[in-house]
């Protein structure tokens, strides 16, 4: 038992509470919509931008669940300079929209099912995402990834922000589809 313990601290609390240090522990509304808790997120604030550039509000209002893999502003700022404005224009709303669903995954995925998920694949798990792409959860060094088909990996630096709709998993890193 004393190792289950050791386990459970070592691999899911510890990360947790170092994730809730490092983006100064995003507070979430249970009552509330996945949208907008976001919209009262500085952290968020350019994922916030993205998904009002794509007209993705009233998705990520609506019923659910879902699972949102949410890049910080830090994450968008390491992509490749001009990247986020060439999105932003309105002429690129649908690259943006894949881009934002390759982010989101139906139903919702909590810490517990994709600690689960990746347990019973022996490893990792394959999960699609509503844009159609598959993306990869790991669980290693008691840190929970996400790589992306082109093989970019982003880290979960905060598990579990419960809304009314969903999940949302904050990640260092901006996922990007093949098929954009």
């Amino acid at each position: 038992m004393r190792s289950l313990q050791f386990l459970f601290a070592r691999f899911l609390l510890a990360p947790l509470m170092l994730a809730a240090l490092y983006c100064g522990a995003l507070q979430a509304d249970e009552s509330k919509t996945i949208a907008a808790n976001a919209a009262g997120a500085e952290a968020l604030s350019t994922l916030v931008a993205a998904v009002k550039a794509a007209d993705l509000v009233d998705t990520l209002n609506s019923e659910g669940p879902f699972t949102v893999f949410a890049p910080t502003n830090d994450a968008f700022a390491a992509l490749p300079a001009g990247t986020v404005d060439m999105l932003l224009k309105p002429e690129n709303k649908g690259k943006l929209q894949k881009v934002l669903g390759y982010h989101v995954l139906p139903g919702k995925a909590t810490a517990a099912v994709v600690m689960d998920l990746t347990r019973k694949g022996g490893g990792h798990a394959k999960v699609a995402t509503v844009q159609g792409e598959e993306l990869t959860l790991r669980v290693d060094g008691g840190k929970v990834t996400v790589t992306d088909t082109k093989g970019n990996t982003a880290t979960v630096i905060q598990a579990d922000i419960m809304s009314s709709n969903g999940v949302v998993h904050v990640i260092d890193g901006v996922l990007m589809p093949t098929k954009k």
